[in-house]
């Protein structure tokens, strides 16, 4: 029975995950000091020396380690999990759920706009009396 082979091709993860990040080539060559035309060479290539590893990781915001063991599929799994909430981890807890009714802040904020426009009116008619 063969194993399946595990994508290490290093420049695609750099690739990808710089397209999560929503950051174009040129923004992360202009980062790490070399032209767009490198950063594409860079996504192309199987392996990538260490010390570059690191820079690009820096640029990136990740670990080196995060690019090596990046795959789509722990991506898709992290979102689905953290989205309906079924999975126990032990970062920090991001809470997607609303925490009030949006429609009472609505009303909230007519009611502010209401009084504000009953002292206008207030001030205006205490201007005129004056005359």
């Amino acid at each position: 029975m063969e194993t399946v082979k595990k994508n290490q091709h290093i420049g695609r993860k750099i690739s990808r995950i710089r397209e999560l990040r929503g950051m174009k080539q040129e923004t992360l060559a202009e980062a790490l000091g070399v032209s767009q035309q490198s950063v594409s060479k860079l996504e192309q290539s199987e392996t990538i020396e260490p010390k570059k590893l690191e820079e690009i990781a820096k640029v990136l915001g990740v670990s080196p380690e995060a690019i090596e063991n990046y795959s789509d599929e722990a991506v898709f799994n992290n979102i689905q999990n953290n989205y309906d909430g079924s999975v126990i981890h032990s970062g920090p807890t991001v809470n997607y759920d609303c925490t009030f009714n949006p429609l009472d802040k609505v009303v909230e904020l007519y009611e502010r706009l209401v009084e504000a426009e009953k002292d206008k009116v207030a001030y205006l008619e205490k201007l005129l009396n004056k005359n």
